[in-house]
């Protein structure tokens, strides 16, 4: 979900595609990163609302999600958690319930734009491309794959996020298959990202 500058409300809709009734609970994060990880904390920055539905078979219900504020100067982001609430316990039925996790990304009133810069680490035959966006907006990272200089094809093979938060720094796990470059020499990176396509070179470097 994406809040232009100045928007403050928007809303969802969840559709009930069984064939029983079933709740949910709805409930809004701030989300951070930090050493590479999502966190998600609570806070009164952002509300959604009904905290709690049920919906019955093939109904929908609106979501509301609601800013108490514009973002200042970067970009502000949130998660909202959709869990399906479990029946009760019935004898010899399993139920399995999904939880949705939907990025919210609210624009601060200035104009904010990522900047990424990449380098590799080269850690005890491991390999990671870490990312650090030092600009003012999420970037989202997919598709990677490296190229050596005697022509080897690397990729990503974490599943990680594909999201840089502002100020934030991500690491993918690379899987090696042989001898990997050492310090001082570079690779070559392809991927795609919301600003566009990605083609440079990238160093790399000893792990601090």
């Amino acid at each position: 979900i994406l809040l232009s500058p100045g928007q403050r409300a928007t809303s969802l809709t969840v559709t009930n595609m069984g064939t029983s009734n079933t709740a949910i609970q709805i409930r809004a994060y701030a989300w951070h990163q930090q050493d590479g990880e999502d966190r998600l904390t609570t806070s009164d920055e952002i509300v959604a609302s009904p905290p709690l539905a049920s919906i019955a078979a093939g109904a929908t219900q609106v979501v509301r999600l609601i800013l108490r504020q514009s973002p200042q100067g970067s970009e502000a982001t949130y998660r909202i958690l959709i869990d399906q609430i479990p029946p009760p316990a019935e004898p010899g039925i399993v139920h399995v319930v999904l939880r949705l996790s939907i990025p919210v990304f609210a624009q601060p009133l200035t104009r904010a734009i990522s900047h990424v810069q990449f380098h590799i680490e080269s850690d005890a035959g491991q390999a990671y491309l870490v990312g650090i966006n030092d600009g003012l907006r999420h970037e989202a990272i997919r598709d990677i794959e490296l190229s050596t200089n005697d022509g080897r094809k690397l990729k990503e093979d974490s599943g990680a996020s594909p999201y840089i938060l502002a100020g934030s720094t991500r690491r993918w796990h690379i899987a090696v298959q042989g001898s990997f470059p050492l310090p001082n020499e570079t690779l070559r990176l392809t991927a795609h990202a919301d600003a566009g396509a990605i083609e440079q070179k990238v160093p790399v470097v000893a792990k601090p």
